[in-house]
């Protein structure tokens, strides 16, 4: 689970850790899950008994003077903080014994981190939306005198609809402050100077941020924090990774001292749109945070408001089904809160009873019905989306992944298992590459790595029914194959339930009398494709596999599950081996097609039934 307010600190430990015998907790709200601990704090989700609502809390351990100073900064800050950019603050809590807590927006979404970790670099057009929302929310923290000075990919949420939020404002400070608090690879030069730091140093961080997401590393780097501030201090910035038409940012947002670059982040997103319009067009806003959707649907399993099976809250919906919006473009067109009073128009008091006294920062948003469990058949838009993957262990990258994502559905929590489930076969394909790299000899593993690094891998998918009740994909999924210049490939498929998020198996698919030692036998009546009939006399053992593996004696109909595309009209039964141990010349697949009509014997009439009345 991955958080979705980030605590001011690097290394998370498990709770009971901290030295703390006993949790306060603030009265009124339930917690449904824990999202990190350290030594400063934790930080929870929880649901406000009165209204439903989730909210992130992060907790201050008591006893820490010094700690319960820092977050009280961090609340004014955030509380002077007006933007749809920025993680709203609710309230801010005092405690019996000193503890302090801020509860705040659960925004549920993956940390630019994350992303950048899985796919290593972004789209030009991505890049420049992550840059342009977070100058935006960067902006309205300096309109009310507040410098962020920590801004970096871990402190940056990315929603699943591909917009994004700032986060964690621990070490913010007023401008003019000076000191030399914030992460080495991505501070300003005045701010290892310990010179007063204003809305530079955040333009400053933001473009470093901006230079990671377009090459993959940051512009600055050193064995030592001493070299490294000798890079920041010195260093041009190496722009030759850089798309030629975004280096004028780079350079400018980089510059060594702060009035030679914009004087204003407002002014830096002006700069921006005028480079990224003559660049990638009109269309580029849109295209962008498709692709940053993309990227972040496809870790749809780490959202924290799905995988603590909440649905409802703040969480935008899964899904690719931003379209473009007024002249302002997308992101400007997504409104605001109104701040209706803030902790330093006020004095924090504690009280008696084990809750202090607060104020409301930011009104949270009333109880919203609960939706009724799901009964029938829903409709949902289901699109395939193109988004990169990487897998660092391996080295295996896929530039363009067919990604099948569904969006649509109010309950957020259901739509995010339905898109985990339909990410699934993917992902098992990635962990079952690891697990046979990991097994090779070392100069193997350098072979092969080599293999993976030179030649991109493929990942198709096909979408059979679109619901209502059932979304149905077959993906066809490779890699480089050490051995010679062929690909290692995989054909596999996927039925995911739309009313409980589950991916089918044998019994939901199949009568029970297939499920049987002598019932398997049915699926005989499937011919093999007329292609693989004429296979080479070597091959025809496993290029008739449908429900048989390559070793004959293991019969699993568990295995047609993932053989079987369901449409409208029939299913698909797809042919072939996969195994690594198959020779590669072997590894040939093809289709059988039927309609229902002759099927009635081998899938339940129930889903069959659904199957017809599909989209």
């Amino acid at each position: 689970m991955r958080l979705s307010v980030v605590l001011d600190i690097d290394v998370f430990r498990p709770s009971g850790e901290c030295g703390v015998t006993s949790r306060w907790r603030v009265s009124g709200f339930t917690e449904v899950g824990e999202l990190g601990a350290g030594a400063f704090g934790r930080v929870v989700l929880a649901r406000r008994d009165e209204t439903g609502h989730v909210v992130a809390i992060k907790y201050l351990h008591g006893g820490d003077a010094a700690g319960l100073a820092r977050l009280r900064d961090e609340a004014v800050s955030l509380g002077r903080v007006s933007s749809p950019y920025v993680v709203r603050l609710y309230r801010f809590i005092i405690g019996p014994e000193g503890q302090a807590a801020l509860v705040m927006e659960a925004v549920d979404g993956v940390s630019l981190a994350r992303v950048l970790d899985e796919h290593h670099r972004l789209s030009p057009e991505a890049c420049l939306v992550v840059l342009k929302g977070s100058l935006l929310g960067l902006h309205a923290a300096h309109q009310v005198g507040v410098v962020h000075r920590d801004y970096k990919p871990a402190n940056i949420l990315v929603r699943p609809d591909g917009l994004s939020k700032l986060a964690d404002f621990g070490v913010a400070a007023s401008i003019g402050h000076s000191g030399t608090a914030g992460t080495p690879r991505y501070m300003a030069p005045e701010q290892w100077q310990s010179q007063p730091i204003g809305p530079a140093a955040d333009v400053y961080a933001a473009t470093c941020v901006f230079f990671q997401c377009t090459t993959g590393r940051t512009p600055f780097t050193g064995e030592s924090t001493a070299a490294l501030m000798r890079a920041h201090l010195h260093d041009s910035p190496p722009v030759d990774g850089v798309p030629e038409p975004l280096r004028p940012l780079v350079v400018s947002g980089l510059a060594k001292r702060p009035e030679q670059r914009p004087s204003s982040a407002a002014e830096f997103v002006t700069v921006l749109e005028e480079a990224a319009l003559a660049a990638y067009g009109p269309d580029w806003e849109r295209r962008g945070v498709h692709a940053l959707a993309g990227a972040a649907a496809a870790l749809a399993a780490l959202l924290p408001l799905a995988a603590a099976g909440l649905g409802g809250g703040s969480a935008a919906a899964v899904g690719l089904g931003v379209g473009a919006q007024s002249s302002g473009g997308v992101l400007a067109a997504i409104g605001g809160t109104k701040v209706i009073a803030g902790v330093a128009a006020g004095v924090v008091v504690a009280t008696g009873g084990g809750v202090g006294a607060y104020q409301a920062l930011k009104p949270e948003p009333e109880r919203r019905p609960a939706a009724a469990p799901r009964t029938r058949p829903v409709n949902v838009t289901v699109a395939l989306a193109s988004a990169p993957v990487r897998d660092t262990t391996t080295g295996l990258t896929v530039p363009n992944a067919s990604v099948p994502t569904i969006s649509g559905l109010a309950d957020t929590a259901l739509q995010a298992r339905i898109n985990t489930e339909l990410r699934r076969p993917m992902d098992d394909f990635l962990t079952f590459q690891r697990s046979q790299y990991q097994g090779l000899p070392s100069a193997s593993r350098r072979f092969q790595r080599q293999e993976n690094q030179s030649r991109e891998g493929r990942f198709r998918t096909r979408i059979g029914l679109r619901g209502p009740r059932y979304v149905s994909v077959a993906y066809e999924m490779d890699r480089p194959y050490a051995a010679g210049s062929g690909f290692h490939r995989r054909h596999t498929t996927t039925t995911v339930d739309l009313t409980t998020g589950k991916a089918l198996n044998a019994a939901d698919l199949f009568p029970p009398a297939l499920l049987s030692a002598t019932g398997r036998t049915r699926f005989d009546q499937v011919p093999v494709p007329a292609e693989l009939r004429t296979y080479e006399a070597h091959c025809r053992p496993y290029s008739k596999v449908l429900y048989v593996s390559a070793d004959a004696n293991r019969r699993d109909v568990q295995a047609v599950v993932g053989r079987t595309l369901l449409t409208r009209a029939g299913a698909e039964f797809v042919f072939g081996a996969d195994d690594e141990e198959v020779p590669s010349d072997c590894q040939g697949f093809a289709w059988t097609k039927l309609p229902w009509n002759r099927l009635t014997t081998l899938f339940r009439p129930d889903v069959i039934k659904a199957a017809q009345r599909s989209n």
